[in-house]
């Protein structure tokens, strides 16, 4: 099981040598998050040098979101936004990347071990198969009554929640999507979900109970943990990369509160040097600076 992450800035975690077998070039990774029983993890990855690797399977139900850069996988050459998918055991043709392209990396149910080999691994099943996509060509879908409260700024109903699904499993409803929120758009309820989620934000940004997020920050969390009163930033919207173990359901919590009270004894006003306590506050990095760093606003 990973931990609940909850948020993380990707800049505050070490790059550590990239977990990549039978290839040939040199990579980084940052652990997003890590299952540190089975191997599945989430990743930021940076290719320090032209790379590649030849045709094979993966133990692990395997994913790449391109960033920045180039990455070539068969006959398809993917820029920012591509993406390709390979479920476990589904082979996987060679794959060549540019020096300095940057990825999301994502594993699920395995580790990192990449077998050579020139076709599927038996026992795959027939639904399954290798996904390439150049999701910037694709259209941005209207998720129509896809969410109940939503709202501007001013209070008022309006649409403004759209995605782009980049893979959904038929027979377990993990799935992997790109969701942009239009300036201004909220969700006020708290809502959980009877299944875990992720989220990189990749442009924009948007206020929720647990903090901020802007580009770079990330999330996974567990199964049950209430979150929400979401709301995009006035100007810029939001636009992150989400996944999901299984079909998303909301569950909402209405008037829902979480209140401290009490007495200072030794901190406050009258005591220097001292400060309100906080609910939550995401560890920082020393090199980066405190949470609230005006450059991330």
């Amino acid at each position: 099981m990973r931990a609940h992450v909850e948020i993380v800035d990707e800049r505050d975690l070490i790059w550590h040598p990239a977990e990549f077998q039978h290839a040939d070039g040199t990579a980084e990774q940052r652990n997003l998050s890590y299952d540190e029983e089975d191997g599945s993890a989430s990743l930021k990855a940076r290719f320090t040098s032209d790379w590649s690797r030849p045709a094979g399977v993966h133990p692990a139900e395997t994913e790449w979101y391109v960033l920045s850069g180039q990455v070539t996988i068969g006959d398809t050459v993917l820029g920012p936004e591509g993406y390709w998918m390979a479920p476990t055991g589904v082979w996987t043709p060679p794959v060549s990347v540019t020096a300095g392209t940057e990825i999301l990396l994502f594993r699920e149910y395995g580790d990192w071990r990449f077998e050579l080999s020139d076709a599927d691994r038996p026992g795959v099943r027939p639904d399954q198969r290798l996904i390439v996509l150049d999701s910037a060509q694709m259209p941005w879908i209207d998720v129509k009554g896809g969410s109940p409260m939503r709202f501007d700024l001013g209070g008022t109903p309006v649409p403004g929640l759209y995605i782009k699904l980049l893979h959904r499993d038929e027979k377990t409803g993990f799935y992997t999507r790109l969701i942009k929120a239009k300036p201004g758009w909220r969700e006020e309820p708290l809502a959980h979900h009877p299944c875990s989620e992720e989220a990189y934000c990749l442009e924009g940004a948007f206020e929720y109970n647990f903090g901020r997020m802007w580009p770079g920050t990330y999330f996974w969390r567990p199964a049950l943990i209430r979150h929400g009163d979401f709301t995009a930033d006035a100007e810029l919207g939001c636009t992150w990369l989400v996944r999901s173990d299984a079909d998303l359901v909301d569950w909402y919590t209405d008037n829902a509160r979480v209140v401290m009270e009490g007495d200072a004894t030794n901190w406050g006003p009258d005591f220097p040097g001292t400060a309100a306590p906080r609910f939550l506050e995401p560890v920082r990095s020393r090199s980066v600076g405190r949470w609230e760093n005006p450059t991330h606003q």
